[in-house]
């Protein structure tokens, strides 16, 4: 009788250690190299003044003696309740300008993107073509525009338009310089460009095979824009109306050039306090309400938008 000797028994199987390529490992990690440049410049211009911003307003004291961090949030209640008036016509102001940029703009950006042909390079520069001047230099041309006794006053008061928005509150009398439909027609030409460019963009991804299902399904003009062309440039609708609204409501260029006293935005208070009363932890904190406001408002109006395909 023999016995023969089982055959060692194999080690315990244990963790394998991953192999590990240098060369995929670079790869991962050359888009967090890509984006540090821009998290670094988000962090250093745009995180870091926020955080200073916010230590400034809860900051008590006076330039001559200094400011110091006592955590007085009561700032932000006085600013409130002190300039609401200019919240409010801030708000007005800037959906007014955004209704009528999107009024004006749908049309020329539908033009372009589906009839314009050959133009429509040319056509894309003209709406850009604003953008060649400076900010103060455009608004300064709407004053002489809308000068008192210039031909755009005399045909607005000779068809009767003046006397109609005068009853709405929107002129006095036969001027509109200083008045809140003069700076309403400021911010509407400064960004209507921002609204165009989007819908454009939006409307020339439309596939138009699209349009002649919809034709030979019978559907008329008005159905094919109302179910078809409108539902899929709702991602350039949100996003113009954004780029247009946000800059409008924190705007202080066009009240100040085009406008009065009585039609002072928050950006016109906000510009005061830092510059010219030298009470920066009011001006600090009116601007941290401004965009609260405005981030609550854009919140809900993408909610109830229904899109988060922004172009």
């Amino acid at each position: 009788m023999t016995v023969t000797e089982a055959p060692p028994a194999s080690p315990a199987p244990g963790p394998v250690e991953p192999v590990v390529h240098k060369q995929s490992v670079r790869r991962k990690l050359v888009p967090y190299w890509l984006l540090l440049p821009g998290i670094l410049w988000l962090v250093v211009f745009f995180a870091l003044p926020m955080v200073y911003q916010a230590s400034t307003s809860v900051q008590t004291g006076s330039l001559e003696e200094g400011f110091k961090v006592t955590w007085h949030f009561q700032t932000y209640w006085d600013a409130l309740s002190e300039y609401y008036p200019q919240f409010l016509r801030s708000v007005l102001y800037a959906g007014s300008a955004t209704i009528l940029c999107l009024l004006l703009g749908y049309p020329l950006a539908y033009l372009i993107a589906f009839k314009a042909g050959r133009w429509r390079n040319l056509l894309l520069v003209l709406v850009i073509a604003p953008f060649f001047t400076s900010f103060l230099i455009r608004t300064l041309a709407w004053k002489t525009i809308l000068a008192d006794g210039g031909p755009v006053v005399n045909v607005l008061d000779g068809v009767g338009f003046l006397d109609v928005t005068s009853w709405l509150g929107m002129t006095e009398g036969n001027r509109l310089l200083a008045t809140p439909l003069a700076v309403v027609c400021g911010l509407t030409y400064n960004f209507l460009p921002f609204m165009v460019l989007p819908l454009y963009t939006s409307l020339e991804r439309i596939d138009p095979r699209l349009h002649e299902a919809a034709g030979d399904l019978y559907a008329k003009g008005s159905t094919t824009f109302r179910k078809v062309t409108f539902p899929l440039s709702m991602p350039g609708v949100v996003s113009g109306t954004l780029l247009t609204f946000i800059p409008a409501s924190g705007d202080y260029v066009n009240a100040e050039l085009l406008g009065s006293t009585d039609t002072k935005m928050v950006g016109n208070v906000i510009q005061s306090q830092f510059l010219r009363v030298l009470d920066y932890p009011t001006a600090a904190a009116l601007s941290f309400i401004l965009m609260a406001v405005v981030l609550i408002m854009v919140t809900v109006y993408i909610r109830r938008a229904g899109t988060e395909d922004l172009v």
